[in-house]
This record gives structure tokens, sequence and C-alpha cells, in this order.
């Protein structure tokens, strides 16, 4: 048996196996008949060529066998396949909520994460919400990968842990200019961990102390969210306006279709964050942000204004 860390790890890991073992076999095979046939039948050893008439032994031969080896690969790679695409009738709903360029875990008490946690042992169904454009739900440590549609019903995947730590989740396809960026984690729990922390809305999430660096906290908060992928840090202009040197600033914004002043402040910062489009800085597009209500918290977005006072020094 092969080890991995869920149960999918086996099927995948068998597959490819045998996969690889035929091919190894096929290529190692047709290149020594190659290097056979260049010394048995060179034009030294046979100046005049001869036909060779056809053989119904040979062509039955080299028929049947590719078919055992093709059906061979197709039943293990089957047998790997299915159990992926049958979810069972009970386990613990997630929602995965994927965005340019982040990652976030909706549970079904309304708790909403950065990181996936999960107990161990346990059938974790996570259906899949992609909010802008194709991305792809990708846990190479559990042999797991499913594109996350926009829009497409009964988007979803499981998958059953079975050992306990911390593995990367990556977004497998190319979803646009900060793709490589968008990487988050699934933590696997004993039971009455994850139960604890699941129940307790205060379990996990770290105190700040009197003295804590609030702007590195807002900048923390500001990268897990793929903030800084749209809004650069330096002045320079990507999708959105710069953070670099704004806040309490005046700036022009259409709103409602009208041009506007308003003042760089933690009102508009709130707003922008929730309503994207009720004020849209001029020169920027509509449209290029999703809102954020219900997965940046008030409390987030103080940390955020600090952090957008700190690059004004």
């Amino acid at each position: 048996m092969i080890l991995g860390a869920s149960t999918f790890v086996e099927g995948v890991d068998n597959a490819f196996m045998v996969i690889l073992g035929i091919s190894f076999f096929l290529g190692i095979g047709i290149t020594l008949t190659i290097i056979l046939f260049l010394f048995r039948y060179n034009q030294k050893r046979h100046p005049k060529a001869v036909q060779v008439k056809d053989s119904i032994a040979l062509e039955i031969t080299w028929t049947i066998i590719p078919i055992i080896l093709v059906l061979g690969m197709f039943y293990y790679g089957y047998v790997g396949w299915i159990p992926m695409k049958t979810p069972p009738s009970e386990g613990i709903e997630v929602t995965a909520n994927a965005r340019m360029w982040s990652f976030n875990f909706r549970y079904e008490n309304g708790r909403v994460s950065d990181k996936l946690y999960v107990p161990v042992d346990t059938a974790i169904i996570v259906n899949l919400n992609a909010i802008d454009v194709l991305h792809s739900f990708y846990i190479p440590a559990f042999r797991l990968k499913e594109d996350m549609v926009p829009g497409l019903p009964n988007n979803r995947t499981w998958f059953e842990a079975t050992k306990t730590g911390t593995y990367t989740i990556f977004c497998a396809e190319y979803c646009g200019l900060q793709h490589s960026y968008m990487i988050s984690e699934v933590v696997v729990m004993e039971p009455e961990d994850f139960w604890a922390w699941y129940e307790d809305p205060d379990a996990m999430v770290p105190e700040i102390p009197e003295d804590a660096n609030l702007a590195l906290l807002g900048r923390q908060v500001v990268e897990r969210n793929g903030c800084i992928a749209c809004h650069s840090l330096d002045g320079s202009t990507l999708v959105g306006p710069t953070f670099a040197g704004r806040y309490g600033e005046t700036i022009r914004v259409i709103t409602g279709g009208q041009e506007r002043e308003i003042v760089y402040d933690a009102e508009y910062v709130k707003r922008s964050i929730y309503d994207p489009d009720a004020d849209i800085t001029v020169g920027f597009r509509p449209g290029q942000m999703f809102s954020y209500e219900g997965e940046i918290t008030d409390a987030e977005i103080d940390l955020i204004v600090e952090f957008l006072k700190s690059l004004n020094e």
C-alpha cells in the first residue's frame, strides 16, 4: 500500500506507476529494437533489399498487446478516478471561494477562514465557487484537482485526509497576472481540535497585543486577500489605483455617473471593500473588483487603514 495524505493517493499513484512502467517498457523495448535492426539489417549486411511478406500472427500480436496495455492503463486510471467523483452522502461541507488571487473557505456555521481547516479521517465535501474567472482547486499531497468554473452548478469535490499536518493548496489554472501567488493551505487536525476551532469563533485567532504593529498586521490582511495583485505599494498603476501615499488625500471619483471629489479616509476604504463600484477612481474601470463583504471583517478593515496610513510615511 502506498502511504499518502488522503484516501485518493493510492489509486492515483497506482495508475501513475502502471502508466510510467508501461511507458518505460515500451520506450526501452522500442529503442533496443531500433538498435538491433541497425546492426542486423544495415546496408553492408544486406546490400539488396528483400521484400518482407505479411504475417497474420505478427499483426495479431502487435494489435492484441497494445489493446491489453491500453485497457490496463484505463482500468487503473478508472478505479483511481471514480471515487473522486462519488462524494459520500454525509460529511462536513465547506464552500471554497476563489477570486483573483486568493482563496477563502466558508463553513456551515458561517465561519470564514483564509485556510481550510479540516479534521483527519473525515469526509470533507467542498463546494467550489469561482467568483470572477476560471480557477482550479489543487492539493498535490491529496492527489486532488478540480476546476472552479464561474456559474457552474453542482461544482464540487471531496476528500478524506488520513494524516494530520499542513498541506499546500494551489490554483492550477492560469487566472491572470498574479496567478502564481494564489496559494493557501489545508490544515488537517485531530477531530477534537477541529471542533474546538469550529465552535469557538475566537479559537486560533491570535489576540492583538497592545504593542502590536497594527500596520504590519494590516499588510498581512492585504496580502492574504490578494489585494496587492491589483493595487501597487510603490505608486505604479496596476488593475486598480495604487495604495501608496493616498490615505488622507482628496481624490476624484465617479459616483452614480457623476464625477466628484472625496477624501480617501476610513469610510471610503470600507465602502471600497464592501461596495467596490460605489466610487470609481477617475481613470479606472468599474467591474474589476468583487465585494469582500462577509469575507473581510470590520476589525480587519481597521488594520488595513493602519497599513494604508503607514504608506504615507
